[in-house]
């Protein structure tokens, strides 16, 4: 078995304000393997950014942060500001979703490439650093990367400025990358191409990833085991293979049967599929089974929470027996 290098159990996060607490995460459990991949997918509202943030400390000052235990790269932790600060653009890099939002529009591509090595390199000589970033820029897919380290992220294409963050996370050597919706924003040829660049990376170092998205075929591509969260609850987890050809939750098959049909997208008489109902208000979470409310399989013992069930070798789901 794979060495954990993240391992966090029974993660909570609740926002206060104004005398309510909205409870976001609710008993996440996440381990990520040395040079693993591990998806975490669901829709907009289900949590997956807030895994991510709450293992950064980038979360908002209100947010009331706690787990059973955290521990990273052998290290216990608790998740506290200053522990998550510290690995930070050393240990753990992350993509964010908006690249024109995670680069500075005041400074030339090449010194944002430069500052960002200074954390992990801090005595390097400042033409070494820009050597390095041209390199690693010319390595993500940039052409002419010598001249475009001196322009301005105003004069990249969306799929320009994806690479440029991706070259900025690889550039710390980080144990632990952490893509966020990496290829939301993008059209699909540039997605393909992102994605491509991803994947290569996966081959090429030995960094684990944590991959968050909607996007069922996007965890295909790039991940080895798979989370699938709804409204702050894992409902689902294991091997790619297993999740995706044998889903076991209700939630899982509605997000798959949401995936559309390339070879179809065409075809008029095509309904798109879509889940029912809304997620569920945080701050007034339901009691028994969080999906309750929106399963087509429903029936009296989802008042109750569900139990975490085996469906093979890590491979586990939170449901009732239909016929239970």
């Amino acid at each position: 078995m794979t060495e954990a290098l993240v391992t966090i159990e029974n993660l909570n996060v609740s926002y206060r304000n104004a005398g309510r607490s909205a409870h976001i995460l609710d008993g996440v459990d996440i381990t990520i393997g040395r040079g693993q991949s591990v998806g975490l997918v669901g829709e907009s509202g289900s949590g997956k950014s807030t895994v991510a943030f709450a293992m950064l400390g980038l979360l908002a000052d209100n947010a009331e942060v706690s787990a059973s235990r955290s521990a990273f790269d052998g290290h216990e932790t608790n998740l506290a500001i200053k522990e998550t600060t510290a690995l930070r653009g050393t240990d753990i890099a992350m993509i964010f979703q908006d690249p024109m939002t995670a680069l500075n529009p005041m400074f030339t591509i090449g010194a944002q490439l430069v500052d960002i090595q200074r954390r992990r390199f801090p005595k390097e000589s400042r033409r070494k650093l820009w050597a390095r970033a041209e390199a690693v820029l010319a390595d993500v897919g940039v052409q002419d990367a010598a001249t475009r380290m001196r322009r301005y992220p105003h004069e990249f294409s969306g799929g320009m400025r994806q690479r440029v963050v991706i070259a900025m996370a690889l550039l710390v050597e980080p144990k632990l990358l952490i893509a966020d919706e990496p290829t939301t924003a993008l059209d699909a040829t540039i997605e393909a191409q992102v994605v491509e660049v991803l994947h290569r990376l996966r081959q090429r170092t030995a960094a684990s990833m944590l991959v968050v998205s909607h996007s069922m075929g996007l965890i295909a591509e790039l991940c080895d085991s798979v989370i699938v969260m709804y409204a702050g609850t894992v409902v689902e987890s294991g091997p790619v293979r297993d999740v995706l050809y044998r889903p076991r939750h209700p939630y899982t098959r509605a997000l798959l049967a949401c995936e559309i049909d390339p070879y179809a997208a065409f075809d008029p008489s095509q309904d798109l599929a879509t889940i029912p109902g809304n997620v569920p208000d945080p701050a007034h979470r339901p009691k028994g089974c969080i999906f309750s409310g929106r399963c087509p399989s429903r029936h009296d013992r989802c008042s109750e929470k569900p139990p975490r069930r085996q469906a093979g070798d890590g491979h586990a789901f939170s449901c009732w027996p239909e016929t239970a």
